[in-house]
């Protein structure tokens, strides 16, 4: 009996050693659909079996809003959020992200160039394109020019509601060269003529906010085309006819970021999680599950053909698209997108 006890003595030590060990649980919060689904799968899913604690998965739609309000109430929920570029500049500026030390990721040689920023890391590339319904139309468009073409293409468009992306397209749609699309967004001119553009398609505009809405809207023939995210559409190309135009995309990374404030366990935790999550293996799985592209590219020649002909970053797919400027997003968004919602609103 003595024995005996001494053994649940030594388990039970064991359990609490173990449990000791694994690290608190944390609530990571993404952008949900198909890149929630790739997360769990690469990410949340080893982390657990690897025995590190538990992930509480939550989702957002980039609200800044509520990562600074906890920040400024000091009472910060969330242990890790998904963001991207502009808004990860803007919230470091802002200082309410952890500033991170790029040496907890390993060889920064290894990354697509600025996914390793002050605080954040880039754990994947992905493409806000122009993509169709193959079933509704009768020749394929090819690219923002052929988007406004009403008569070529009768039907509704769909368009995320927001000026970023938005303007952009709306300059390739008059002709302003993808290389060229933010020396002209700079000035106010620039700005002045990608509203008068979206003026002319307003009529014929659907907005979409989550990213799940424009397969929905191309599949059921509410909209004939539509901006989305390169994934999305990937994600539901094998039940049906959408397709993808990479001529004019826009190209981005999301980053984990940890809000200021996490007590010091919770933020090392945070910081291991990131530095899994950007893994080769890690990175591989993920991009298996979704057509992102990796943000290490150690994990390129781990994945095979057939899934890197839909990455945003293969050299073909990337030629001529636009990789989003970051800082002029963080220096003019608040005003562009101010101006969007009252143009929008009319």
């Amino acid at each position: 009996m003595l024995r005996s006890l001494k053994f649940s003595a030594l388990a039970l030590g064991l359990i609490g050693a173990t449990q000791a060990m694994a690290g608190p649980d944390l609530t990571v919060v993404s952008f949900g659909g198909a890149n929630k689904a790739a997360q769990v799968k690469a990410f949340y899913a080893p982390w657990e079996s690897a025995g590190n604690g538990k992930i509480v998965a939550g989702e957002y739609n980039g609200e800044m809003a509520k990562v600074k309000a906890m920040v400024d109430t000091k009472s910060v929920s969330w242990d890790l959020v998904e963001v991207e570029s502009p808004e990860l500049s803007r919230g470091c500026d802002e200082d309410m992200f952890e500033p991170l030390d790029p040496k907890l990721f390993g060889n920064g040689a290894d990354y697509v160039k600025g996914a390793i920023q002050p605080c954040g890391v880039g754990f994947f590339v992905w493409s806000t394109v122009l993509a169709y319904n193959a079933d509704k139309l009768k020749a394929p468009p090819g690219g923002w020019k052929d988007f406004w073409d009403v008569k070529q293409f009768p039907g509704k468009r769909g368009l995320r509601k927001g000026a970023k992306y938005t303007l952009e397209f709306a300059l390739m749609a008059d002709g302003v060269a993808p290389k060229d699309v933010y020396k002209v967004l700079a000035g106010k001119d620039g700005q002045d003529r990608a509203f008068k553009k979206l003026d002319e398609l307003k009529p014929y505009i659907q907005w979409w906010e989550a990213g799940a809405q424009p397969p929905q809207y191309l599949a059921s023939g509410d909209v004939v085309m539509s901006s989305a995210y390169n994934g999305r559409i990937a994600a539901v190309q094998k039940e049906s006819n959408l397709k993808v135009v990479w001529n004019g995309g826009i190209y981005d990374f999301d980053a984990w970021a940890i809000p200021k404030g996490l007590a010091k366990d919770r933020a090392d935790a945070a910081k291991k999680f990131i530095a899994f999550s950007v893994q080769p293996q890690q990175q591989k799985t993920y991009s298996e599950n979704i057509a992102y592209g990796p943000a290490n590219t150690q994990a390129v020649p781990l994945l095979a053909k057939d899934i890197l002909k839909d990455m945003p970053t293969t050299p073909e797919n990337i030629a001529n698209q636009v990789q989003i400027d970051v800082s002029f997003w963080a220096d003019n968004g608040e005003q562009l997108e101010q101006r969007f919602n009252a143009w929008a609103a009319k």
